[in-house]
């Protein structure tokens, strides 16, 4: 099927790739034929968001000079002469499944600003909301699962949705791992048959609305009420419940939030569901940065460690793409406040899995962390390398209600040499 302005989509257009997409239509549907050409291995993500901005030099590209490291000291890894912080230790032994990209750069400073870019890939406007990638990768490449939802929030407080693509593509939110999905039965005072009449006069409403006036917008909630009670009565709903796995697991993961959605991310993943992003918030160190540090980093060591060698023993990680982002980076001045402070200039990322060749490291920061010295990778330029792992060309076009296009990176170039 060929995209056009989605203003100038027929009735019979429309409805066909809305079949596609809610009838789990593998990874290369016709939204994407043409994207498999495009390579990419990944059928699935898991989009780990460090929310508030994560000190690159505490993580990723950790320093020597001691006036930039602070109280953290740079350790070995399983990549040969490279090193990260010595709070990650089960990381540094996994990044043989891993690429760091330690060049990533951004111009939006402000974290509202810089997560809405990170996420999106176009500048905060007033006049618009973009979709973001979740929302992006399940309208051009369809559902894995006929049942399940294709794009799933953990912990965000304000996630991303799906912008000016219909509600079907928002994501589902949850807002504790352990808390699994809520409000996914009807009241004790709503029996079968009276919550099926309820659904039965709804469709007639829709379907009378419909007739008058044609809105991909009623249709796509139609849609999105449709797959809800599916939902409810699927057996599949088992995929929410981290409580089937075993303690040692849930344990080893951690038993925090971000470990616990670590967790979940996999269980959803490992059942069909095409995008997880999980957030993980507290990264705003303008004080006392180390010691907060300190809980932090030991949080994502154990989550982030533990779900690279949960995927790649289950031999999922070949095809499920894993990624660490977060909005900037921190300066490399330690303030009189033992904290650190914003940083956009420089910054690094991680990608596993996918497609993506493990045991590398891409890019590098001058000695202090302060500027990118080799091989600039830009917000749009991860994004489209993303877009290609998932196996959709970047510089596919969709229109918003106004006709202006649009694509997943806005311009952004895979980075090839990560493949």
């Amino acid at each position: 099927m060929n995209i056009t302005k989605a203003s100038d989509l027929d009735r019979r257009e429309f409805l066909t790739g809305m079949a596609q997409a809610c009838l789990g239509v593998g990874l290369f549907s016709s939204f994407s034929a043409q994207a498999a050409d495009h390579g990419g291995k990944a059928k699935r993500v898991i989009y780990l968001y460090m929310a508030g901005g994560m000190s690159h030099l505490d993580t990723l590209d950790p320093k020597q000079d001691k006036e930039v490291a602070g109280e953290f000291a740079p350790m070995r890894t399983s990549i040969t002469g490279e090193r990260i912080s010595d709070r990650l230790p089960l990381l540094a032994r996994q990044l043989q499944h891993a690429a760091i990209i330690r060049s990533m750069t951004s111009k939006e400073g402000s974290h509202e600003r810089g997560s809405y870019f990170m996420r999106t890939s176009y500048p905060m406007l007033g006049t618009i909301q973009h979709p973001g990638l979740g929302a992006w990768a399940l309208k051009l490449s369809g559902k894995n699962s006929e049942t399940l939802p294709g794009n799933i929030n953990i912990g965000a407080r304000n996630p991303i949705g799906a912008g000016f693509f219909e509600p079907e593509f928002e994501p589902l939110r949850i807002s504790r791992a352990e808390a699994g999905l809520s409000n996914i039965s009807p009241p004790p005072h709503v029996d079968e048959g009276t919550f099926e009449h309820r659904m039965q006069l709804l469709r007639t409403l829709n379907t009378k609305f419909d007739s008058r006036f044609e809105s991909r917008q009623v249709d796509g909630y139609a849609q999105a009420y449709e797959d809800a009670v599916k939902l409810m009565k699927s057996s599949e709903l088992k995929a929410f419940d981290i409580a089937r796995e075993p303690k040692n697991l849930r344990e080893r993961y951690g038993k925090n939030n971000f470990g616990q959605g670590c967790l979940l991310a996999r269980r959803l993943v490992e059942h069909g569901i095409k995008f997880v992003e999980v957030t993980f918030g507290g990264w705003d160190t303008h004080t006392d940065n180390f010691e907060r540090l300190e809980k932090q980093l030991q949080q994502l060591d154990a989550g982030l460690g533990t779900l690279l060698d949960d995927l790649h023993r289950r031999r999922m990680l070949e095809d499920t793409l894993v990624v660490l982002v977060s909005e900037f980076g921190r300066t490399p001045e330690i303030n009189d406040g033992n904290g650190r402070g914003h940083h956009p200039k420089a910054f690094s990322c991680m990608l596993a899995g996918g497609g993506v060749q493990g045991g590398q490291v891409y890019g590098a920061t001058d000695s202090r962390g302060a500027t990118v010295a080799e091989k600039v990778v830009s917000v749009k330029d991860l994004n489209a390398t993303i877009a290609h792992a998932v196996g959709i060309d970047p510089a596919h076009e969709l229109y918003s209600k106004s006709g202006r296009p649009f694509t997943i990176a806005n311009g952004g170039k895979p980075v090839l040499a990560l493949f």
